[in-house]
């Protein structure tokens, strides 16, 4: 096991340089003035757009301006957002555990439910669990992610005023923002409130990510069943399985030791792409609910031409789906040792 993630990380590089090629090439589409942009670290350097070019090189052979930004990129300088009015780099850093937040709140249901209600789907294929696993399925992804958004927040909070949009209500946004009433130790708020002791803040958030986790759970807990039902239909055709059948072992050991651990490759997958796409910031989600994630930042910054916002958060997204990537592999050697002996 050792040898296959050593294996996998020495892959890393290569991959990280791909990727940093690729973002560098369509940096290559903007002009001379756009790029020097990615070199501000300071709104009053925009003003001195001509000699950042020249100090950068930016009119130099594309392999030299490749090895100066990538260098700058190393070293976390991702240049200055407009649509944040901040470096790069602390723009991802303040948006990043709003989403972080939502992610863990969303991803861990999705996962629990979407799996155990594509086993008993399978394994009581066209029984009345099988019916509604089935309905709940299409029923989730039959409208898009946008239109749920927009349906429940007209229910929740046009009409009933249960669950409001955004991250905090405006008294408690003023007593975490000042520090002699709220300290920050992780900046996620529910568990910020919880270690300071002010439980309404804590359930005040939560009022808050009610409608967003719902929405992304409607729609993704919707693909995962559907994933892990066919998947667990395959896996009960086995041999093996007819065979632990044959032996008089027990229905639950069978499903539970035998048919569903050899299933759960392809949710694998589906998961780890999951996990990496929220907390990649979901960004039709965060901006229905006018959530203050990564993704509503995001969108603002293509919307606004923001380019060096937009390569930072290219170059974050990547890392993420790499790093996603990997922890996929580990989890295939761990759950199948075929793999890692292949």
């Amino acid at each position: 096991m050792t040898v296959f993630i050593a294996r996998r990380l020495l892959l890393l590089p290569l991959v990280g340089i791909g990727v940093t090629l690729l973002i560098f090439s369509l940096l290559q589409l903007l002009s001379p003035q756009q790029r020097a942009a990615l070199y501000v670290t300071d709104p009053r350097q925009l003003q001195a757009i001509d000699s950042i070019i020249r100090e950068h090189g930016l009119d130099r052979p594309v392999y030299i301006q490749y090895v100066q930004w990538l260098g700058r990129v190393l070293q976390g300088d991702l240049g200055w957002s407009e649509t944040a009015k901040m470096p790069v780099a602390r723009a991802i850093t303040t948006f990043f555990p709003a989403t972080l937040e939502l992610t863990l709140y969303t991803f861990l249901p999705i996962l629990a439910l979407g799996i155990w209600l594509g086993t008993k789907s399978a394994v009581h294929r066209d029984q009345i669990v099988d019916h509604f696993s089935r309905l709940f399925a299409i029923g989730g992804q039959s409208f898009p992610t946008f239109v749920w958004g927009l349906l429940l927040l007209m229910i929740f909070y046009g009409a009933w005023r249960l669950f409001p949009p955004g991250r905090l209500s405006l008294e408690a946004n003023l007593v975490v923002l000042d520090p002699a009433q709220f300290r920050t130790y992780t900046h996620l708020v529910t568990v910020d409130a919880l270690l300071n002791g002010k439980l309404w803040i804590f359930l005040d958030a939560l009022r808050h990510l009610a409608l967003p986790v719902i929405t992304l759970s409607l729609v993704q807990t919707a693909t995962l069943v559907r994933v892990t039902r066919s998947s667990m239909l395959e896996t009960l055709r086995q041999d093996y399985v007819r065979t632990a059948r044959a032996k008089g072992l027990e229905e639950p050991r069978v499903i539970n030791k035998h048919a569903r651990k050899n299933a759960l490759i392809p949710v694998i997958t589906l998961s780890a792409l999951l996990f990496v796409g929220l907390l990649n910031g979901v960004v039709i989600t965060e901006t229905i609910y006018n959530y203050p994630g990564i993704g509503r930042w995001g969108a603002n910054a293509a919307i606004q031409l923001d380019a060096p916002a937009v390569a930072g958060f290219a170059l974050f997204s990547a890392l993420l789906l790499v790093l996603g990537n990997l922890a996929a592999d580990i989890l295939y050697a761990w759950i199948d040792p075929r793999i890692r002996l292949g």
